[in-house]
């Protein structure tokens, strides 16, 4: 009777993603979404006038009498309905997604249609950003139930045909009245995904194949190396990878001080020269090795970060040495200004 509250079980169903529909693909939607629901409800034998529905533009809302069996519809109505959906969306490029929120509580009937704070619930449930996550998450999925504390425990809780309540999980959601518990299940899955696993906000963007990578996406074809990876455009090559032949470093740039590669040319990655072995009176080194410059004591001495400039050539146990690069086959590009190194030990070695 118009104005007296009554007893009775809410569905509201919300169809996603339908703001991103055009005026010309809305009537269609529409169309379906009455007809999957319409047939849900007819199979589980729930018909009018123990059913009330009102239209709510993108979903509709459905009472239902006390003299229905909740555990109808928690069961065989949501069971048939996932089929409908599956069915529908068979050969849809867009395909019909539904969001159901259940609740049962006192409804007060008007002219204009039902009311009531569980009216309101049931509708904030399909509405929430929890379930849109969970939708949004479970890829491939056309459907997603969102109940209340109150309907898991009264009607799912004890099962009954297509029931199972370990298939739902638990979820806290904040709502415009406050933070609520409710329960969430994606029919045809073990379990309904993590909200967490999907951002709710953004926008899915259309099937194309000029859609660009995720910008944390590891497949972007363009995506910067991390800054501490070793193939960083501005990190030192690793041991062992000299650059390649025939392209010098300019004849100004220094080698870091932690890198393997020395200013001159790099050791042996397996002969490092002892830090505490001298290099034997009378025997240079190499001109095409030279000890890592993070070493104290190498074989010899390290060039003075400010060396006098010197003439032609060595004299008297000096050793020329120039600014030396070492090239991917092996041979030493010299460079630049002659600087000197003193070899003697005071002894006149």
């Amino acid at each position: 009777m118009e104005g007296e509250a009554a007893y009775g079980f809410i569905v509201n169903v919300d169809a996603q993603g339908s703001g991103l529909l055009s005026d010309t693909e809305k009537p269609e939607m529409r169309r379906r979404l009455y007809d999957v629901t319409g047939t849900a409800f007819e199979r589980a034998g729930i018909r009018p006038p123990r059913l009330y529905q009102e239209d709510r533009g993108d979903g509709i809302l459905g009472v239902l009498t006390p003299d229905v069996p909740p555990v109808r519809v928690v069961g065989e109505w949501i069971e048939h309905l996932h089929q409908n959906l599956r069915e529908t969306n068979q050969h849809l490029r867009k395909p019909l997604r539904l969001r159901v929120g259940l609740h049962i509580g006192r409804v007060t009937a008007d002219a204009h249609g039902r009311s009531g704070r569980a009216v309101d619930l049931a509708c904030r449930l399909a509405d929430c950003t929890v379930t849109k996550a969970i939708l949004k998450a479970a890829d491939g999925a056309p459907l997603v139930v969102a109940a209340s504390d109150r309907v898991h425990e009264d009607f799912i809780l004890p099962g009954g045909r297509w029931v199972d309540p370990g298939h739902y999980r638990r979820h806290d959601v904040d709502l415009k009245e406050g933070r609520t518990t409710a329960w969430f299940m994606v029919p045809g899955r073990p379990e309904p995904p993590e909200p967490h696993q999907a951002d709710p906000t953004a926008t899915e963007p259309p099937a194309s194949v000029d859609a660009p990578a995720p910008a944390d996406s590891p497949a972007s074809a363009d995506a910067a190396a991390s800054a501490d990876s070793p193939a960083s455009a501005g990190s030192p090559a690793p041991a062992g990878s000299p650059a390649p032949a025939g392209t010098p470093a300019p004849a100004d740039t220094e080698a870091p001080t932690d890198s393997p590669a020395s200013a001159g040319a790099a050791a042996p990655a397996d002969s490092p020269a002892p830090a505490d072995s001298p290099a034997p009176a009378g025997s240079p080194a190499p001109a095409d090795t030279a000890a890592p410059t993070d070493s104290p004591a190498s074989a010899g001495a390290a060039a003075s970060a400010n060396p006098p400039a010197s003439g032609d050539g060595g004299v008297g146990g000096e050793r020329v040495v120039q600014n030396v690069h070492q090239h991917g086959n092996g041979r030493i590009v010299v460079g630049g200004t002659i600087d000197t190194i003193n070899f003697s030990d005071g002894g006149g070695r």
